[in-house]
Order: structure tokens, then C-alpha cells, then sequence
């Protein structure tokens, strides 16, 4: 009898472990936020540093001018997971991958926003079955190339349409030719695929909800590791060393490209920033603005956080070489 009754008992539910896996964001937040008016008396006098203060400064300003794109992608990565069909893609993009490549590159035109925002809907691409390699060139052009950016490109440089049109150029061949690499020589083993929370048997709306949360909280917190990060090499670059290498054409191209990765300026704001370095060369002006918003030092810690650290670690180098090398060919037929 007794064994009976305990074969009869539903199991019990299992315990989320907890540690760090099973902690909750919230309670992490808060507790950083406790530390932090504990021990803010006793950091004054640092704190009243000026690099301290450039530090938040650029720390601040990075988060709050991406946080917005980021939550766009989110939304739009959230719809693409829970509210749109898989035929769709399967009807949108051309079967062979060779093809939807670039198909996928040139689909980056109609979505602003910057690369905060495009990772999480790369991610959403891949979960609903759409290529790794044609998700990676939607991931590389749309922060580049949508209207948004070229109009603030326009802006930037008045009467120059040839830069507006060499940015578009050298940022669709630069994501097309990485969707062809990551094609021809990706392996599975290095990309993670992204984990989507369980919906079970939800609404639509309902399981949107639940996606969006998820994505947000996952991405958010890269984006901030990315964002220190990005301030901290922004103060601790001599400024004295950008002026002394204006003369040579592919040393400035390296260093503006270089200089792009460490400032981890939005691709809203990036050409604004172009066109203010005055002592470079119009093409490395462009490489800036094309290896910007392809790879920085947040958009690495948002790639490892969505597509695991031993993708990033082989995707960025990669991107930042093709973009450096665009770049250069563009420029020399178009500007």
C-alpha cells in the first residue's frame, strides 16, 4: 500500500538552482545600488577626478543613446520569434544561402536602428530557422545602411554625396562578404545558439511579453560590460597620437577603424564624429563610419553574450578586417 501511494504522487517540482544562474537581475541591480550609497562617502575625493567624471560621462551618454535602439530590436526580435509564422522567412529569402546573403544584407535598409538593436533580431533570425550566415549580414548592414543613418551621414557632410554613397557601399559589401566567410568557413561549434525562454502552451501577446523580458534583461546586461568597457579605453587614449598619423592614408585608416572599435559611438551619431577629424584623409573618415557600427567593444560583449564567446572572439577580427578593407576600395574609386 504504501509503495502504491508514493506512485501515485504527482513529482515533486524541482528547485531552480540558485547561484548565479538563479539569480534574479533585479535582485542584483538592487544590490550594486546598495554597495554603491554604502561606500560613495569614502570615494569622494575619487569620484570628484576628472577622468572619473570623463569615464561617466561617456559611460552614461554610450548607455543611454543605445538603450533605446536596444529595446527596439528587443521588441522586434520578440515579434519575429513569437508572432510571425516560419513560413515566412522560408518565403522571403531565396532557399540556396549563397543568396540569401546578400538578399538579407540589402533587408537592412528598412529597419533603423543601430547594432545594440541588431543583435537581438539576428539572434530571433536564427531561432526561427533562417541561416546563421544571411542573419550575420541583416546583423552587419542594418545599423549601417538603413535611411536613418545615411540622412545623418548627408548631414554631416553637406554637399558631399559621394560619402553618403561610398558609406552605403563599403557597409553592404562589408556584410555581405561576411555572410559569404561565415558560409564558407563557420563551423557550427563555434556559434551558440540563442536560447529562447520557454513559452509552453502562452497567447501570442502573452509569449511576446515573456520573449521581449528575456532578451532585454540578457542583452542589457552586455550592453553595460560593453559600455564600461568602451569608456574605459575612450579616456585612456593619448589624443597627442591621432594628430601625428593624419599624413599617411592606410596608418590612418587603421587608426580611425581602431579608434571606431574603442568609442563605441552609435550609428546615428558616428558621422557627426567622422566629420569633426578633420586631420584624416576622407577614406579614413569612411573607415571609421563603417567598421563602427560592424564591430565595437559593446557590440563584442552583446555578440559573446547572444552567440557565446568563442563566435565573437572569430567573427569580430574578421568583420574588422573586411570593413578596413571595403573601406579602402570603396574610397579609392568613390572618393
Amino acid at each position: 500500500m504504501t509503495e502504491a501511494r508514493t506512485a501515485e504522487r504527482p513529482p515533486a517540482p524541482r528547485e531552480r538552482p540558485r547561484g548565479i544562474s538563479g539569480t534574479r537581475s533585479l535582485d542584483v541591480l538592487a544590490g550594486l545600488l546598495i554597495i554603491t550609497v554604502a561606500v560613495r562617502p569614502l570615494l569622494g575625493g575619487v569620484l570628484a577626478h576628472p577622468a572619473v567624471q570623463a569615464w561617466a560621462t561617456v559611460f552614461v551618454s554610450l548607455v543611454i543613446q543605445a538603450v533605446p535602439f536596444l529595446v527596439l530590436g528587443v521588441v522586434i526580435s520578440a515579434a519575429i520569434s513569437t508572432l510571425v509564422p516560419p513560413s515566412f522567412f522560408a518565403r522571403a529569402l531565396p532557399r540556396r544561402p549563397v543568396l540569401a546573403v546578400p538578399v538579407a544584407g540589402a533587408a537592412g535598409i528598412v529597419l533603423p536602428g543601430c547594432e545594440c538593436g541588431s543583435v537581438p533580431i539576428a539572434g530571433g533570425l536564427i531561432a526561427r530557422g533562417v541561416s546563421p550566415a544571411a542573419a550575420f549580414a541583416f546583423l552587419l548592414s542594418a545599423p549601417a545602411i538603413n535611411p536613418v543613418v545615411l540622412i545623418a551621414t548627408a548631414v554631416a557632410f553637406p554637399g558631399r554625396p559621394g560619402v553618403v554613397l561610398a558609406r552605403f557601399a563599403a557597409s553592404l559589401f562589408t556584410s555581405v562578404v561576411m555572410g559569404w566567410v561565415w558560409l564558407r568557413l563557420g563551423r557550427s561549434d563555434w556559434l551558440r545558439r540563442p536560447r529562447r525562454p520557454e513559452l509552453g502552451d502562452l497567447r501570442r501577446w502573452e509569449a511576446f511579453r515573456v520573449s521581449a523580458r528575456h532578451d532585454f534583461v540578457h542583452a542589457g546586461g552586455f550592453l553595460v560590460v560593453g559600455g564600461m568597457t568602451a569608456a574605459t579605453l575612450n579616456v585612456t587614449v593619448p589624443r597627442g597620437v591621432l594628430d601625428s598619423v593624419g599624413g599617411n592614408l592606410l596608418l590612418s585608416v587603421v587608426v580611425l577603424g581602431t579608434l571606431a572599435v574603442v568609442l563605441a559611438i552609435c550609428s546615428e551619431a558616428d558621422a557627426f564624429v567622422a566629420a569633426s577629424l578633420t586631420a584624416f584623409p576622407t577614406t579614413a573618415q569612411l573607415a571609421f563610419m563603417v567598421v563602427g557600427p560592424a564591430v565595437d567593444v559593446k557590440l563584442f560583449a552583446l555578440q559573446a553574450g547572444t552567440f557565446g564567446r568563442r563566435f565573437a572572439l572569430r567573427f569580430a577580427p574578421a568583420t574588422f578586417v573586411v570593413a578596413l578593407c571595403c573601406a579602402l576600395a570603396v574610397g579609392a574609386v568613390l572618393l
